[in-house]
């Protein structure tokens, strides 16, 4: 694969290019046009042109090597930018939330948008649909939470953009300009929404949790077909960027050598490892059978994982 490093850079940069277009021709039109609700759209895309920033700042911090005082690296900074683009995102849609309202509460007058409105709409579609599947698409190819954070983003503002459409179109219809200041606040509404899901898929790895809870059933499997380890338990698992690092316990006969059970750890971890992509790392820990430390707090074992199964259901 192409240098993980160079693929998000790009996309950022395509990305910043991208929005900045879309961003200052909204803006420019929406005010001539006067249409609160493109003008909204157009500050929408001006936020996504930080978040680029951002990401693109974040792929030269992921890349730096552990070090002393980092010795896990540098991967998180994806998920702490992430964060950072949540507020950025939120930020801007309270702020237009603010502005909406007060133009209904005050009276402002109000007139029919130009058609001119209409047209740079439609055109932001097209754009910001291309680079919604461009952001995604190297999002997933390199693990980068950030790209797919920000490939999110801009799909919603592909809706907001449909949503502004079809706001201008019944203001035109109905010959009532109120509906573009109505639809300006609900693609504000619509943007603090977002903000909070990145949020909140930020807090999961921030918090070591993982989305895909078929993981352990996974790792289970794969430690089921090495002879010789049994009683897989305390298994944990969180990520580090985009790679996964799990840490487990596994019985052994007591009576083998230490050679025997660190080469039945050693293959736990390449089945944990064939079994899983983007490993990070696995830790092992063996242990005499019948030795499985039912005291400890922390990790998921097999009878649990079950036991947790059946209470969601």
């Amino acid at each position: 694969m192409e240098n993980r490093e160079k693929l998000i850079v790009r996309a950022s940069w395509v990305s910043i290019v991208g929005n900045a277009l879309l961003s200052v021709l909204k803006i420019v039109v929406g005010f001539w046009a006067g249409s609160l609700a493109v003008v909204a759209d157009g500050i929408d895309s001006a936020g996504d042109i930080i978040a680029s920033v951002i990401t693109l700042i974040t792929a030269h911090v992921v890349t730096r090597p552990p070090d002393l005082k980092f010795v896990y690296g540098y991967e998180r900074a994806d998920t702490i930018a992430s964060k950072i683009l949540s507020f950025i995102v939120f930020f801007a849609g309270a702020q237009l939330a603010i502005s909406t309202i007060h133009r209904l509460t005050e009276g402002i007058s109000l007139e029919i948008p130009s058609m001119m409105a209409i047209y740079v709409t439609i055109f932001s579609i097209s754009g910001k649909a291309f680079l919604a599947w461009y952001q995604y698409r190297i999002g997933k190819k390199t693990g980068s939470l950030m790209l797919q954070a920000n490939s999110r983003n801009m799909l919603g503002d592909v809706i907001i953009s449909l949503a502004v459409l079809t706001g201008l179109f019944f203001t035109f219809l109905l010959k009532m300009p109120v509906l573009d200041t109505v639809t300006a606040l609900l693609v504000s509404i619509w943007i603090m929404y977002v903000a909070f899901k990145i949020f909140r898929e930020s807090s999961i790895e921030l918090m070591d949790a993982v989305e895909d809870e078929s993981i352990y059933d996974r790792i289970f499997s794969a430690i089921s077909r090495v002879e010789g380890a049994s009683n897989p338990h305390r298994a944990r698992v969180r990520k580090i960027g985009h790679q996964y690092m799990v840490a487990i316990d596994v019985e052994v006969d007591g009576d083998i050598s230490v050679n025997k059970a660190h080469q039945v750890a050693h293959q736990v971890e390449e089945q944990i490892r064939a079994e899983l992509s983007d490993v990070y790392d696995v830790l092992v820990h063996t242990e005499p059978i019948g030795d499985d430390g039912t005291e400890e707090k922390f990790g998921i074992s097999q009878e649990n994982l079950q036991k947790l199964k059946k209470k969601k259901k």
